[in-house]
C-alpha cells in the first residue's frame, strides 16, 4: 500500500503525518529521519488495527500543486 505522507518543516524539527491514518505522526531532526519514522509508524498503526480487528482503510488522500500569480 502506499500512503500519502505529508511532511512539514518546523524550526528545529521535521514533522509527518498521513491524512488517511488519523493519529498516525513521526518527528524527526531531519526530513531523512522523519520519513522513516513515519514508515514504521504507518506499519504499527496498520499492525494496531489489524489486531483490533478494524477495518484497514485505503489510501485516498492526493496532493497537487498549486500555482499562485502573487506580486508582493
Amino acid at each position: 500500500m502506499r500512503f500519502l505522507v505529508v511532511i512539514e518543516k518546523g524550526e528545529t524539527s521535521y514533522g509527518a503525518f498521513v491524512p488517511d491514518l488519523p493519529g498516525c505522526i513521526a518527528v524527526g531532526e531531519t526530513e531523512e529521519e522523519a520519513v522513516s519514522l513515519i514508515q514504521e509508524a504507518i506499519q504499527f498503526h496498520l499492525e494496531g488495527l489489524q489486531i483490533e480487528g478494524q477495518p484497514i482503510p485505503r489510501p485516498a488522500s492526493k496532493s497537487k500543486l498549486i500555482e499562485v500569480a502573487f506580486a508582493a
